[in-house]
């Protein structure tokens, strides 16, 4: 697969109003900070505490593990890099190109919601968004295919990684509290 040319496809996608929401979910990922908001968000509704830590952990996780480790390891220059005619339409993010954190992190907290078995009122809007931000980084040119995919399968492995260890230790404390 020429994955230069997919994204010179998806170039052709562009329109204003498009441009205007794949900024706005790619800012939603950025450093994961809003699936930490949201993490944090359930770890003040005590139902929810321990999958709120999952979510939490698991986005920290996949920023170091997606770009301290294995982005400074394989040193992959982003699309915007190779093809420098291509107007990005945000900033050009720091770092290298693989793999991509935002979809690391949106799938690692998406993989912990699952997890937990959140309520599908929560979970199919995480799902959506989390699909969406690892498509926009493709769309806003700067991230390969193989940077999403990866980054997604990552996202699941730290996700899993996280939230089974911690559902057992809720299950155990459920069985000893009652």
């Amino acid at each position: 697969m020429d994955e230069m040319a997919v994204l010179d496809a998806l170039q052709a996608m562009h329109a204003p109003w498009l441009d205007a929401i794949m900024v706005a979910v790619s800012a939603f990922g950025n450093l994961g900070a809003g699936w930490v908001v949201l993490g944090i968000v359930l770890i003040c509704c005590r139902r929810f505490r321990w999958c709120g830590i999952g979510v939490v952990v698991a986005v920290i996780l996949a920023g170091v593990i997606s770009k301290l480790i294995i982005g400074e390891v394989v040193v992959r220059p982003r699309p915007c890099d190779v093809d420098p005619s291509v107007v990005l339409l945000i900033p050009r993010p720091f770092g290298t190109s693989f793999p991509s954190g935002h979809a690391t992190a949106a799938f690692a907290a998406l993989t912990v919601l699952i997890a937990f078995r959140m309520p599908k009122g929560l979970v199919i809007p995480a799902s959506v968004l989390a699909v969406m931000i690892a498509f926009s980084r493709l769309y806003l040119f700067v991230h390969y295919p193989s940077d999403v995919g990866t980054g997604i399968l990552l996202g699941v492995a730290i996700g899993l990684a996280v939230a089974l260890p911690l559902r057992r230790r809720c299950a155990a404390k459920d069985s000893t509290s009652s």
